[in-house]
């Protein structure tokens, strides 16, 4: 299991540690593997969720430390979306 996966799932829990995100998604991370969230908190895992959002590592990164916007990250094709778009937006608001 990658370290980056770990390190961002306990950076992921911080941030979702104030509730407010009800729904699943799925972080997959080129090359990494995926992270799921859901009212549970963040953990590696590849199950199915209400949405995926897809993007390399540094983009993650990125989203991650807040540098990127997740919405900027998409509109500029960095991160793809599959699945329930109003999950998606529901999350990057969660992140921000």
């Amino acid at each position: 299991m990658s370290d980056i996966l770990e390190q961002a799932a306990a950076a992921l829990n911080e941030k979702l540690a104030g509730g407010g995100f009800d729904s699943s998604a799925k972080f997959a991370i080129a090359d990494h593997g995926s992270i799921v969230l859901d009212a549970g908190g963040a953990r590696v895992s590849d199950e199915d969720t209400d949405v995926t959002l897809s993007a390399d590592a540094e983009t993650f990164e990125q989203i991650l430390s807040g540098e990127l916007n997740p919405t900027g990250a998409f509109m500029s094709g960095k991160l793809s979306v599959d699945g329930d778009m109003g999950v998606a937006m529901k999350l990057a608001s969660v992140l921000a």
